[in-house]
């Protein structure tokens, strides 16, 4: 049944902390190891509804969850080199498979169209797709599901995956889709809109995503929302927020840390594993500013990694003035007796047709004039 407008925004009086705390089969850890605190790994298990799955960026499972059969180990290829031979990733986890491990998936790849500075693997699309069919796609043998390449959010991640493709030639076969997004609530649900509308028969896991380095409300309000998004949208099968460490090492903002520099968990932190807000600040987070909807509509790029930062015609979603504009169709497509026949999924894609054939640019400014960001985003958290 098509939802009403008095439904839509009865969802949006509904608390954000409610939605975080609740459980979320799909919810998952990015594991980074810290030295020197390693009694932080256990709290991530010690939650009334802890993550079920779990990866650390490498092929053997972490010290600190080897044995906890509820906390599903990922594998990953981070990289791979010219001067690579035989089969050691594939060897690795067909060892573990063997010794009894539930190892249903693998994910390949960290960040290829990456630079190492910023924590990609900067892989050429040829030798990824060579590795890829030596070392990856002889896993379905085994029953495992197998992610494909997990690109940055930027166009150079588009392209990046479309040249890997052409370059396997038919023989990469991912199950799902990997998806990495530092930015905003609006470009992320934009671009996660356009994955499952490019890729429409594969799933999609949403393996890093962040705000980085905004106000701690701001912040919160950004993890609430993904949360409640991701967790209605059934394509997205699984994901982890990138946070699992302290304020104090954070790369992207101590507010986007689940943990503070003490190593108690913020309120993030307690969310994501389905506990009540702790009131703990994280060090160095400030009030989030009061910013009106349009100054953010035309100031703020959004975006973390410098590579990322990008503004062209195929890679308009990634700001904040074109996604509004997307979500101002969505919500009229969301009304509109056909798209009731369609999936989250097919709605984006359609509501992103339309704004590709759409000119409403001055409309749509002084729709939003005036109107603050958080109203706008309850909006369009109860339509969603």
């Amino acid at each position: 049944m098509r939802r009403s407008i008095l439904l839509s925004a009865t969802a949006t009086l509904l608390p954000l902390t409610a939605l975080a705390q609740s459980s979320s089969p799909k919810r998952g850890l990015c594991h980074v190891k810290e030295n020197g605190n390693t009694a932080d790994d256990k709290i991530w298990t010690s939650g009334p509804s802890n993550p079920t799955w779990y990866y650390n960026y490498g092929k053997d499972p972490s010290a600190a969850y080897s044995s906890d059969k509820s906390l599903q180990f990922v594998p990953m290829l981070w990289g791979a080199s010219s001067s690579d031979s035989g089969t050691p990733f594939y060897d690795s986890v067909k060892r573990q498979i063997d010794s009894g491990a539930n190892i249903s998936y693998v994910l390949a790849f960290n960040e290829p169209d990456g630079t190492h500075t910023t924590g990609g693997s900067n892989l050429e699309v040829n030798l990824a797709a060579a590795r890829w069919k030596a070392e990856i796609e002889p896993l379905k043998q085994l029953g495992v599901k197998l992610g494909a390449p997990a690109v940055t959010g930027a166009q150079s991640g588009w392209n990046w995956l479309d040249n890997w493709f052409k370059a396997c030639d038919g023989g990469c076969n991912p199950d799902f889709i990997p998806v990495h997004w530092y930015g905003n609530f609006e470009g992320m649900m934009s671009h996660v809109g356009q994955v499952t509308n490019k890729w429409p028969n594969l799933t999609v896991w949403v393996t890093e995503y962040g705000y980085p380095n905004k106000g701690l409300e701001e912040t919160q309000m950004f993890f609430n929302m993904s949360a409640q998004a991701f967790d209605r949208w059934p394509n997205v099968t699984h994901y982890s927020y990138f946070g699992a460490f302290r304020s104090s090492v954070s790369n992207v903002g101590a507010n986007a840390a689940m943990l503070t520099q003490n190593g108690e968990l913020t309120d993030i932190g307690s969310w994501y594993i389905g506990g009540a807000a702790t009131n703990n600040i994280p060090k160095s987070s400030s009030a989030s500013r009061k910013t009106s909807f349009v100054s953010r509509l035309f100031s703020e790029p959004d975006n973390w990694k410098s590579y990322q930062i990008t503004d062209t015609a195929d890679a308009h979603m990634n700001n904040s003035y074109t996604f509004w504009w997307f979500h101002l169709y969505f919500v009229l497509l969301l009304l509109s007796g056909p798209a009731g026949q369609l999936s989250v999924g097919e709605r984006m894609g359609w509501a992103n047709n339309v704004f590709y054939a759409v000119g409403l640019t001055n409309l749509v400014r002084w729709f939003t004039e005036g109107v603050e960001m958080k109203m706008w985003a309850r909006l369009c958290r109860g339509i969603i």
